[in-house]
């Protein structure tokens, strides 16, 4: 994982709500490299080039879609990158912070995000 790169890790709800989980960082972060879109994955992972934008993550609420069922999403990046894409989906959906591990030079959050 390069400096700049924060890769997201989904679990649970359906490829549509991991899209939706993409889209809301994508204010902050400029769009992912890819969007998930097998849908018989029960994981999704996306990356963002963190820092690529300098758009306000406040636009995140308004246009965030509606989630069907809870999502665990696990971010990880520098400890910057983890704190922006926290407060994002914190932002655009309820959410739950389960904890965060750091390392050397990056960090580890998880997160539930509630429909």
């Amino acid at each position: 994982m390069s400096g700049t790169e924060l890769t997201v890790t989904l679990s649970g709800g359906s490829t549509a709500d991991a899209r939706a989980v993409v889209r809301a960082l994508e204010p902050a972060f400029g769009s992912a490299r890819e969007l998930p879109a097998d849908k018989n994955a029960t994981v999704h992972t996306a990356t963002f080039d963190s820092g690529t934008t300098d758009r306000s993550a406040a636009v995140a609420q308004d246009t965030a879609d509606r989630l069907s069922a809870p999502v665990t999403v696990t971010v990880q990046g520098t400890p910057q990158a983890v704190e922006k894409a926290s407060s994002t989906l914190a932002q655009a959906f309820p959410t739950h912070d389960q904890g965060v591990a750091s390392g050397d030079q990056e960090q580890e959050r998880q997160l539930v995000l509630e429909p």
